[in-house]
């Protein structure tokens, strides 16, 4: 018994972590996404990205007693408990709370609710453009609210983590040959390559939209700044950007001439005035900009 309470006090202790806040806004999330696919997607027959366009499909190729709402926790479940040890528990948590509530307010949206989906959207009728629009960006406001409080809405976040590099590819690639694929095999079940063609703009504005809520408009970059003349570009940075950045002593790989690297933060509308900067005072400083996926910073 007491080996039994041992085992079971670091999962007790991680339970305690979750936030009752989190649960809140990831019940938001999940209702949102059940509205952009159930309202603009389902109706005219467009099919969501991942795991959920595979339930979509699956919807439609099988007895009505198997909905969309089944075939979403029969598959999503299964892949994040699989990935338990490797997400941890919060997010699995989190992501099948998440689950849930999408699949419980699709099944409310579709089947209790007098809202009739019959082949045409209630709020956009049969135009394909507007659905694949509106849903996308519905449902990836319910994706991306879902990921920036600490879960996942689709087992292909899961499946990407997992198996992408085990297979030497990006998670990002992952993802694009899955549903690439998923959309071929729909073409091919309904004859007709319409509406798949149209779920790739849903998955395009749906990437983009989930993008913009998790990182924000304002997005965040680094600069590398390579140079001799680190103390005066640091002075001015500092003076229009209250960040002079961090200083860091380097050596030239091939002329071994002494250089200094400044590593600073910035948003990409401050790119272009860090640039003249540097080259103002540096006409040979060498320059690197990349996308900033998070910032941690820890404040007394």
């Amino acid at each position: 018994m007491k080996q039994r309470s041992n085992r079971q006090k670091p999962i007790l202790k991680r339970l305690n972590e979750l936030n009752p806040v989190n649960f809140l806004l990831l019940t938001a999330a999940g209702v949102i996404n059940a509205f952009g696919v159930t309202m603009f997607l389902y109706p005219v027959k467009l099919y969501d990205s991942g795991v959920s366009g595979l339930s979509m499909l699956l919807d439609q190729q099988t007895p009505p007693a198997l909905t969309l709402s089944v075939f979403l926790i029969l598959l999503n479940f299964p892949i994040f408990l699989f990935g338990l040890k490797k997400q941890g528990l919060s997010f699995t948590v989190y992501s099948l709370y998440a689950i849930a509530v999408y699949s419980l307010s699709s099944f409310l949206i579709m089947n209790v609710l007098p809202i009739d989906l019959s082949f045409v959207s209630p709020l956009a009728g049969t135009d394909l453009l507007l659905c694949a629009v509106f849903g996308g960006v519905i449902s990836g406001i319910g994706s991306g609210l879902t990921i920036r409080f600490g879960g996942a809405i689709d087992g292909l976040d899961v499946l990407s983590v997992i198996f992408a590099k085990k297979i030497g590819i990006s998670i990002g690639t992952f993802v694009m040959v899955f549903n690439t694929l998923l959309y071929i095999v729909c073409g091919i079940v309904i004859k007709s390559w319409i509406l798949p063609l149209y779920s790739i703009v849903t998955y395009f504005i749906g990437s983009k939209t989930v993008d913009f809520i998790v990182e924000g408009f304002d997005r965040s970059m680094c600069a590398m700044v390579v140079t001799n003349k680190a103390d005066e570009i640091s002075a001015a940075l500092s003076e229009v950007f209250r960040s002079g950045g961090t200083i860091v002593k380097a050596t030239g790989g091939y002329s071994k001439d002494e250089k200094q690297i400044i590593y600073i933060i910035v948003n990409h509308f401050q790119i272009n005035k860090l640039k003249k900067i540097v080259t103002d005072i540096d006409t040979g400083a060498f320059i690197s900009i990349q996308n900033v996926a998070g910032i941690v910073r820890k404040t007394d």
